[in-house]
């Protein structure tokens, strides 16, 4: 019995190497290549990609990459204040709104999640609480596969112990690990993935380095 091949990344009719996950699909390639690992460091930016993971939870990314306009029209484009003083009036609408996932705990979590970032942004600032989690610096891991690439990690489980304790909905460990990859926070483009410099390279660019 062979051992099932490794899913290295993979070459694209561009000449370009990829991470294997989004395949060909020329919409999750385009997220792949620009905002998937890219740091993130705009608040309003970072709660939407944590409200959309969480709707993720149980569900491929890519089902809600496809439904992502969707939810920014039905939720304010993402705007804190607005989705924080939701009545259950536009909750109600919201279960209605087959473009988007109609899951009421979902939902509700949303409007929470709004009402706790504005308290957060109060403060310290939502893009300071959350890149606090890795010292305000990417993490940069060297996988050669996505075999190697972990499901969540001590960190991921951390941001995921304070978000619940603040009363976050939807944030467990693995959640919050697609979240600090996606976001920039850690580095998991394969090494042989032509975007794996690219995000180094855009971290240092954006001044934050």
């Amino acid at each position: 019995m062979t051992d099932a091949p490794r899913r290295i990344a993979i070459a694209h009719l561009d000449g370009k190497m990829r991470c294997p996950w989004p395949g060909q699909d020329a919409a999750y390639v385009a997220y792949h290549d620009d905002e998937w690992g890219v740091p993130e460091f705009d608040s309003r930016a970072l709660f939407e990609k944590l409200i959309l993971d969480g709707f993720q939870a149980g569900l491929s990314w890519i089902s809600i990459l496809r439904k992502r306009e969707n939810f920014r029209r039905a939720f304010d484009g993402f705007d804190p204040e607005k989705i924080a003083a939701y009545q259950p009036a536009k909750l109600e609408s919201l279960m209605q709104d087959a473009g988007i996932v109609r899951n009421r705990a979902k939902i509700a979590g949303t409007v929470a999640s709004a009402r706790l970032y504005l308290e957060i942004e109060a403060g310290q600032g939502f893009s300071n609480f959350i890149w606090d989690f890795v010292d305000g610096r990417p993490i940069v891991n060297t996988f050669r596969a996505l075999d190697d690439v972990p499901a969540l990690t001590p960190a991921s489980e951390k941001l995921s112990r304070e978000l619940k304790r603040r009363g976050f909905k939807f944030c467990g460990p693995t959640i919050a690990y697609a979240f600090m990859q996606a976001v920039g926070m850690v580095n998991d483009h394969l090494v042989d993935c032509h975007c794996h410099q690219a995000c180094q390279l855009a971290y240092t660019k954006s001044g934050s380095a």
